[in-house]
């Protein structure tokens, strides 16, 4: 359902660390895209959908944006509840802040995920459903 979506942050080589280590657990991957930016995704062979990770000041962004003051979630699909431990692990020795440790949630049947606030305090979420056609709460 998504192409592609992106942040801006404050400075690329923190995020670039940080985004190399919780695209592993989660079978992702970082690729170069510009000296001000990279993306992340599955792979170059298919590079749809991704985020776009950056420096630059996009074109359409109000009047006093700037990183982290519009917080931004993502949520990865991980291809099992050990992989979301993973990433949650990797994502903390990478610079992140816990914002909801690995574990059910009340609400979500079959639902497994882990929250992390990146450098810039976007919230990163990787996520296992038992069923991924499982709509999330209150969707279904």
């Amino acid at each position: 359902m998504i192409d592609h979506s992106g942040i801006v942050v404050t400075d690329l080589s923190i995020a670039r660390a940080f985004y190399d280590a919780i695209a592993k657990p989660l079978g992702l991957a970082t690729t170069a895209n510009s000296p001000d930016s990279f993306l992340f995704g599955k792979s170059r062979e298919e590079p749809i959908p991704y985020l776009w990770i950056g420096t630059l000041r996009p074109s359409y962004w109000a009047d006093g944006s700037r990183p982290g003051i519009n917080q931004m979630h993502v949520a990865f699909i991980a291809p099992s509840r050990e992989a979301v431990d993973a990433f949650h692990a990797a994502g903390l020795a990478a610079g992140g802040t816990d914002h909801g440790a690995p574990g059910p949630r009340e609400g979500v049947p079959g639902y497994y995920g882990a929250f992390l606030l990146d450098p810039d305090g976007n919230n990163i979420e990787a996520c296992f459903r038992k069923d991924p056609a499982d709509p999330p709460a209150g969707q279904g």
